[in-house]
């Protein structure tokens, strides 16, 4: 930490702002170290100078105090108690405590188990210097003056005597005054004694390249660059050379023999080779060829022959070349007719001699080479490609042949191909359709082809199809390659389209089975017989009524007797009875109109000045409220509208009883009944 400090002042002393106020780093390194001392805290420095530079000296310097007496604590934590648990507390402040009393009882551990102190651990340069510090602190005696078993020093002065009647700390001086040990100082009680730190105090005598690092009463340097490869940091500060060979951290093999030098070690030769050998890095003797390496071991009409571990020099003799033999006087070399000496020397092929050599007069479909000596196959297939065959090529011995891909069959010509009519092997179930190469299968209509084997023809069940049941109102019947349509067995017939199911109208057709009294009325797939008889006082005019939106009307107006006062006061004018066929469980997205009661009374008009306005209420059979009624204006008439607003559980009937009052200024002018009787039927198409 001093270090650091004496570095921050030497490199910032020349930075000071132009017109701050002349202060030296030194002076705010010491306010940052005297700052730290006492409050013991770095967040609010005091501001001395308006210049940067010393505003970090003083900050750093303040830091540095604080780390080192944390440092410090940890250290004499690790002496006094020889464990750190009771530093668990995840600060700032105590992560450093922990650290050097970590590493203090590492040095501690390393001095009690005797190993060098000097250890390479890679746990941060710090905790090395601080582990170190407290493993040679353990191994030496302390640089203060310590009594004696018998309470005295060695210079004799007495260190229990009662002239401080045994306050003090260290050592008693006289006079009730105590004095301390050498490197620690009395506190300000008088009787107690602090360490000093002499890395703070400037007070060591490190050297360049070193680190002070304080230790209780005394302090120690350490160096701060390592001592490189090959060497090690000794006990004394100095860098000692590694003996590899020694220590056995060499990577010599075992025909090699180590020999340390400084700072590395050498492997040198177990067995050293003779002449005419050379050891490789095995340590192995491998043979020199002295007839290679050397030029011209040998005297001129001679030839070097290599030796195991030298050469021998013989003389020269009659070398024929290849395709030569000496003749039968061994003075001169002659041709060798390879055509005769050799059987069958070009495999089947003509063979022509040459001086010192021979030719093969190739057949047709093979090419002689000059470094085989030998005829060849040619790959026509490959020399020519896509020239000599159509689709496929293969190679054969001397020749080659054409071969076609599937669908077409070899030409007469042999090397092209025709088209191949699959169609004559009746290879589809229905029918097929020849293409170039292939065929195709199709089917007739109401089939589709098989998606196992792509030849045959399946039914399609047009009426499991996703649209099936859209394809018939009622019900479909599939059948092979088509399907037909029927409709429920009474009240409907097959409509033309034969999908469609049609009402039969029995009412019409004469087929229903209503008396005279009664009125047919049609429904969805039926009818129903209904006899209406007017009211007293009532006659009926169906006749002469017009026929409603989808139904029948039977209507009833009054007629009364002369003198029948009470038929003329009676409000209603008209009891009318109709008709509609409604389907059961219908969706309705919306409200369905079904029935309209037209008036004729103006919409917004008067009558000798007095207004007139219509008035439509449901009085009875709104089963389960599945029908309201609206007033709607068409063409400047109010009009009545039935609407459907629920969906309805059928075969069933059910009566609206509907009401429509005329209301005028002076009140209600009377009104009409009409009967809507609702037939639910079980189908609807």
């Amino acid at each position: 930490m001093g270090l650091r400090v004496a570095l921050l002042c030497s490199l910032f002393g020349v930075l000071l702002g132009q017109g701050a106020e002349q202060i030296s780093m030194e002076d705010c390194c010491k306010n940052g170290q005297k700052h730290g001392t006492d409050h013991e805290d770095c967040a609010s420095l005091p501001l001395i100078s308006e210049s940067t530079t010393c505003r970090i000296v003083q900050e750093q310097c303040c830091v540095t105090v604080l780390e080192d007496k944390m440092c410090t604590n940890g250290i004499n934590t690790a002496k006094d108690q020889g464990a750190c648990d009771s530093l668990f507390t995840n600060t700032c402040d105590t992560k450093t405590t922990k650290m050097c009393c970590d590493c203090c009882t590492l040095g501690k551990t390393a001095h009690e188990l005797g190993l060098p102190c000097d250890h390479n651990l890679s746990v941060g340069h710090q905790c090395n210097l601080v582990s170190r510090a407290c493993c040679v602190e353990g191994a030496t005696a302390h640089q203060r003056e310590l009594p004696n078993k018998d309470g005295t020093t060695e210079n004799g002065d007495s260190a229990l005597n009662n002239q401080c009647n045994g306050k003090c700390a260290h050592r008693c001086v006289g006079n009730d005054t105590c004095a301390c040990f050498k490197g620690y100082k009395l506190k300000p009680d008088g009787k107690s004694c602090e360490d000093i730190n002499e890395c703070l105090v400037g007070a060591s005598n490190c050297r360049g390249g070193e680190r002070c690092i304080n230790t209780e009463g005394s302090f120690r340097c350490q160096r701060e660059v390592s001592c490189g490869t090959g060497y090690e940091l000794t006990d004394s500060n100095n860098c000692k050379d590694i003996d590899e060979c020694e220590t056995g951290i060499h990577n010599c093999g075992p025909q090699f023999q180590c020999q340390n030098t400084q700072g590395s070690f050498r492997c040198l030769p177990k067995v050293q080779c003779g002449s005419g050998f050379i050891q490789d890095a095995l340590g192995n003797c491998i043979d020199i060829n002295e007839c290679v390496s050397q030029t011209g071991p040998c005297n001129r009409g001679q030839i070097c022959v290599n030796t195991v571990g030298s050469y021998t020099c013989q003389r020269n003799s009659v070398n024929c070349g290849r395709g030569y033999h000496l003749n039968e006087e061994g003075t001169r070399c002659v041709d060798i007719d390879e055509c005769k000496t050799t059987e069958n020397v070009c495999g089947g092929h003509a063979c022509l001699n040459m001086l010192g050599s021979y030719r093969c007069e190739c057949e047709a479909g093979y090419m002689f080479n000059s470094i085989t000596r030998l005829c060849e196959d040619v790959n026509e297939c490959r020399h020519y490609p896509g020239r000599l065959c159509a689709h496929k090529c293969e190679n054969t011995l001397g020749s080659y042949k054409c071969s076609c891909t599937t669908g077409f069959a070899l030409a007469a010509d042999g090397r092209n191909c025709d088209d191949l009519n699959e169609c004559e092997s009746t290879p589809c179930s229905q029918e097929c359709a020849n293409v170039y190469g292939s065929y195709q299968c199709y089917c007739r209509r109401g089939y589709q082809l098989s998606d196992i084997d792509g030849t045959t023809c399946e039914d399609i069940d047009e009426c499991a199809l996703p649209t099936g049941g859209h394809i018939c109102s009622y019900r479909c019947h599939n059948t092979p390659g088509s399907f037909h349509c029927s409709c429920p067995v009474n009240g409907y017939t097959l409509a033309v389209n034969g999908r469609s199911c049609q009402d039969i109208d029995e009412c019409v057709t004469g087929s229903h089975t209503c008396t005279e009294n009664q009125s047919c009325f049609n429904v969805q797939g039926g009818f129903r017989c209904l006899s209406f008889e007017c009211p007293n006082n009532y006659r009926r005019v169906g006749e002469t009524a017009a026929r409603l939106e989808r139904s029948e009307v039977v209507r009833c107006i009054k007629s009364c007797q002369p003198n029948n006062i009470a038929c003329v006061l009676d409000p209603t004018h008209s009891v009318s009875h109709t008709f509609i066929s409604l389907p059961t469980f219908r969706e309705l997205p919306r409200p369905e109109e079904i029935v309209f009661l037209r008036t004729t009374v103006p919409a917004y008009g008067s009558y000798n000045f007095g207004s007139y306005d219509v008035k439509f209420d449901i009085l009875e059979g709104n089963v389960d409220n599945a029908f309201d009624i609206i007033k709607r204006v068409e063409n400047g008439l109010y009009v009545g509208i039935v609407r459907q607003v629920k969906p309805l559980i059928g075969p069933a009937m059910t009566v609206l009883k509907l009401s429509m009052r005329n209301l005028t200024t002076q009140g209600d002018s009377g009104h009409n009944i009409v009967n809507v009787h609702v037939f639910v039927s079980e189908f609807w198409f």
